[in-house]
């Protein structure tokens, strides 16, 4: 039993480590992205993506695995819009996420199986813990995409109200869509970098097709995002009818911004729930002691006496 619980904890130990790990070397990466595109323009824009070699492996091994034919196009095609919905669409996204979900399996299954070996388990125990390890190799580079995922959409959210703002002023100022969504871009990109990549994905999209609503619709289909969707058919309603953009636009920002304050009211009014259990758990006894031990010290002082 001692050894089941000492490998469950290296489980545990491990899982955490490299999820820390993801964690702070994507906020380093976003960081050290912000502070080039600030300071040297020119040099973001001309600086490549750099593999180390794990990665590498783990791109090669996941496109092997995507032509050999063992994923279905369904599941090629969900998974690749599942990335590009979480912002990743480089086009080594999918194999990278492919060649490290076999990576994390294949590692962890036979980490489980080596360790519960060295501890000395049964045959039926080694099985269920190299499974375990195996499933949670496999699941667990699910769990981080929908974490960037959830994490890249409230980067959207928190930036569209601002970006719809500067598009009003610039279609005040008389620009038109491409050129008002090229300027926004560029003004928000040090900020909102998310809403940024998604103004140039439409931009160009509007720049090489004739179709304006198909692009513009896009914008919300890529991601899925509410808010985005309802951009876009705002744009396509204003085209379509001939309604003026800049009301469009600007009563859809003060929409989002009461949306946006009405969020924050909910989660504040959650504050209290939250706060039960560590008051009960944390504050309360420091508050019985406080008041009842000196009672309780002078109690068993006369008892002893006595």
């Amino acid at each position: 039993m001692m050894n089941f619980i000492a490998l469950a904890v290296v489980f545990v130990g491990v899982i955490t480590m490299g999820f820390v790990f993801y964690a702070n070397f994507e906020f380093d990466q976003a960081l050290r992205g912000r502070i080039l595109r600030v300071s040297q323009p020119q040099m973001a824009r001309i600086e490549g993506p750099q593999h180390n070699i794990f990665v590498s492996l783990c791109i090669f091994i996941g496109f092997f695995i995507v032509r050999s034919g063992l994923l279905s196009f369904r599941t090629i095609d969900e998974t690749r819009h599942t990335l590009r919905s979480a912002g990743l669409r480089s086009d080594i996204a999918l194999g990278l996420f492919v060649g490290i979900k076999t990576v994390l399996w294949v590692g962890l299954f036979l980490m489980g199986l080596s360790l519960a070996r060295l501890a000395g388990l049964g045959l039926v125990a080694t099985i269920g813990i190299s499974a375990v390890a195996g499933i949670i190799g496999l699941l667990l580079p699910d769990f981080v995409l929908k974490f960037r995922r959830n994490r890249f959409l409230k980067r959207l959210e928190a930036g569209l109200a601002e970006a719809l703002d500067m598009l009003v002023i610039c279609s005040d100022a008389g620009l038109s869509l491409e050129a008002g969504l090229t300027r926004v871009a560029a003004d928000i990109e040090a900020t909102h970098s998310a809403v940024a990549e998604e103004f140039k994905i439409t931009n160009g999209e509007l720049r090489m097709t004739d179709n304006a609503s198909e692009a513009l619709l896009n914008l919300g289909n890529r991601t899925g995002l509410d808010s985005l969707k309802r951009l876009g058919s705002t744009l396509v309603q204003t085209i379509q009818y001939g309604t003026p953009i800049t009301q469009a636009l600007r009563t859809l920002s003060s929409e989002l911004r009461e949306e946006q304050l009405t969020r924050f009211e909910e989660r504040a009014a959650r504050l209290p729930v939250l706060l039960t259990v560590p008051m009960i758990l944390f504050i309360l006894p420091c508050v019985f002691i406080i008041v009842g031990g000196p009672a309780g010290l002078t109690l068993m002082a006369t008892i002893h006496h006595h």
